[in-house]
């Protein structure tokens, strides 16, 4: 695998990738599934492909298309509202991979900005990276709520986001995540990417995805600094 030289800045999805937590991500889309169903929106017409993030689109794009834009505020209220709590259940346990430390330290010592885009809420965000001692070593987060639902992950202009905090072009950005929205986001953005083997895709599903370019874990990254 090559990864070209010249990026300024080096961003990383963080559930799976930078730290190891304990959300549990199939009830949390469970309980996004109920809430869709509560809203009236038909079984038939809810996308279970993706994950919570597409269980809420195809919900909410039902709702708009159906007249029922208005209610879509207090809707994603209470889907956020279930996120949060399934989130924060077991934030204390949140741990980084090992090498995480080592390789931020490194790549900030070489004049490298160093940044975290995630699916997660900004009060488990802080928390995680909070308990498991890395936040110092960030120069910026970006958030699930920190801007409008539909420009977080796997929209492009989650990456803008992120870019833009650090001070960069997402052209200038490496991210590296565990998922296809990690990889959707950095490619649609134009920033480079690399697949990690320590969260949610194996190699099989890093291949069928088409990515080539995947490691292990963060710490795999430090051969090529």
């Amino acid at each position: 695998m090559r990864i070209r030289t010249g990026y300024k800045a080096v961003g990383f999805d963080m559930d799976g990738t930078l730290l190891d937590t304990r959300v549990d991500y199939r009830r949390m889309t469970d309980l996004v599934l109920d809430e869709m169903r509560r809203a009236g929106v038909p079984e038939d017409v809810i996308d279970r492909s993706g994950g919570y993030k597409f269980n809420i689109d195809s919900g909410v794009e039902w709702l708009r298309a159906n007249g029922r834009g208005p209610e879509l505020f207090e809707i994603n209220r209470r889907i956020a509202g279930v996120a949060r709590d399934i989130e924060m259940e077991h934030v204390d346990e949140a741990v980084p991979f090992p090498g995480t430390v080592d390789l931020l330290k490194a790549l900030r010592a070489n004049g490298i900005r160093v940044g975290v885009l995630t699916r997660g809420c900004r009060e488990y965000a802080d928390g995680a990276l909070s308990v498991s001692g890395i936040m110092g070593l960030l120069d910026h987060v970006v958030a699930r709520d920190d801007h409008p639902e539909e420009e977080a992950k796997p929209s492009p202009i989650a990456m803008e986001h992120l870019a833009q905090g650090l001070g960069v072009s997402p052209e200038d950005i490496l991210f590296v995540g565990d998922h296809s929205f990690d990889r959707i986001c950095a490619r649609e953005s134009g920033a480079g990417f690399v697949g990690v083997l320590s969260g949610t895709y194996g190699p099989d599903d890093w291949e069928e995805a088409g990515e080539t370019r995947v490691i292990d874990t963060v710490a795999d990254l430090m051969e090529f600094l």
